[in-house]
């Protein structure tokens, strides 16, 4: 990975394949988030199911604030199921419960 320019987006395939590493699998049948601790300390991250795909990369600030913001529910809301039709000429669905 010597002299590689590392940009968001970039094909994750031109990290390498050394490293990368499967912080939050399940029972998913194998589809799931790896992630790649960068010489720098940036993290990038790539979907299982592309490894060639585009990595998204994020600075150790950004990647701690997310994780915090997870333990402290933060992101709770993507785990609900979504409801059907969520948005009509009515609005979005909470916005119709609530009128």
């Amino acid at each position: 990975m010597d002299q590689v320019h590392v940009y968001n987006g970039m094909p994750a395939k031109h990290l390498g394949t050394e490293g990368w590493a499967k912080p939050w699998s399940g029972p998913n049948g194998g589809a799931c988030v790896e992630a790649l601790r960068l010489s720098d300390g940036r993290v990038a991250l790539r979907q299982s199911t592309d490894p060639d795909g585009p990595a998204l990369i994020y600075t150790h600030h950004e990647m701690e604030k997310f994780i915090q913001g997870a333990k402290a529910g933060a992101a709770d809301f993507l785990l609900s199921r979504p409801e059907p039709n969520l948005t009509t000429s009515a609005g979005t669905a909470p916005e119709r419960r609530a009128a």
